[in-house]
């Protein structure tokens, strides 16, 4: 997070804004137009306003600014120790040493220091990289065991539930959560083709109630999906997500928890859903 805040698009946007500023060649056609190059599109509904109504305090009414020199932005000691606590993490030792960047998840995910659980990765990792069958023994949502042989296809990491999960084609599609395997080897079968895996993408509207900052958190929140967002009105928001088919329970979670702030306007089969948690969660 602190360097998606610090050389994320918006810090990138401020700071073109402030060079233009400094050079004393920036009016507000061109304040828009860094916005709209440089930030995401719903960030033309809060960077030139907050700029010139002076709730960021950057910018003087003519567009001129206080600053003398353009801003730098250098690497900081929080930063610098952010890097650190991210190297000493058990998970990017999985991956000797790749990077995992994560926030806002839950507390019971992976036992990620579990000795047997990091044998099973390396394994699977390792049939991914010399594309090889794997034969695992896994538990399934209701604890039934399997014992098959699959083509791992690719590993993904869900930063909400901080799970990895192993997606593989078999006699079926398999989506299996890696602390579900209980046993896996690499055959010497070697895997002539990797099928292309198609993702499904599908569309999710809602109308968002600006109340207690929602539309700040709601943006943030799906920041890395593909969305568009119109303004209704001076609080309410339509905000079009576009999400992958196998993150949609997920995506519903998630939305659950702005509470009365969001609702699905479409599709249905999606608002129907909802319904259905609704009513499973009133029971308890």
């Amino acid at each position: 997070m602190l360097f998606s805040e610090i050389y994320g698009s918006y810090y990138q946007a401020v700071a073109k804004i402030l060079s233009k500023a400094v050079e004393g060649t920036l009016d507000g056609k061109a304040l828009h137009r860094i916005v709209r190059d440089t930030a995401f599109a719903e960030s033309l509904l809060t960077i030139p306003d907050a700029l010139s109504s002076g709730q960021w305090p950057l910018l003087n009414t003519d567009y001129s600014t206080t600053l003398l020199q353009e801003p730098a932005m250098s690497l900081t000691i929080l930063q610098k120790r952010w890097m650190k606590a991210i190297l000493l993490d058990p998970r990017v030792q999985l991956f000797q040493p790749e990077w995992l960047v994560y926030f806002d998840r839950y507390i019971d995910g992976d036992d990620y220091e579990n000795h047997d659980y990091i044998c099973r990765f390396r394994t699977i990792l390792t049939a991914l990289r010399e594309k090889k069958q794997l034969r695992v023994v896994f538990l399934d949502g209701k604890g039934n065991r399997h014992h098959t042989v699959v083509s791992p296809q690719y590993l993904e990491y869900s930063e909400k539930d901080d799970r990895f999960r192993l997606a593989a084609e078999g006699f079926r599609p398999w989506i299996i959560n890696l602390s579900r395997i209980k046993e896996c080897e690499v055959l010497e079968v070697q895997l002539r083709t990797i099928h292309q895996v198609f993702r499904h993408t599908q569309r999710l509207t809602l109308e968002l109630t600006d109340e207690r900052g929602a539309l700040e958190r709601v943006l943030l929140h799906f920041s890395h999906l593909e969305k568009e967002t119109k303004r209704l009105d001076d609080t309410h928001y339509q905000i079009t997500l576009h999400y992958d088919k196998n993150d949609e329970t997920e995506i519903l979670i998630r939305i659950l928890s702005f509470g009365a702030v969001v609702r699905v306007t479409a599709p249905e089969s999606f608002r129907e859903k909802i319904r259905r948690r609704l009513a499973m969660q009133s029971q308890y």
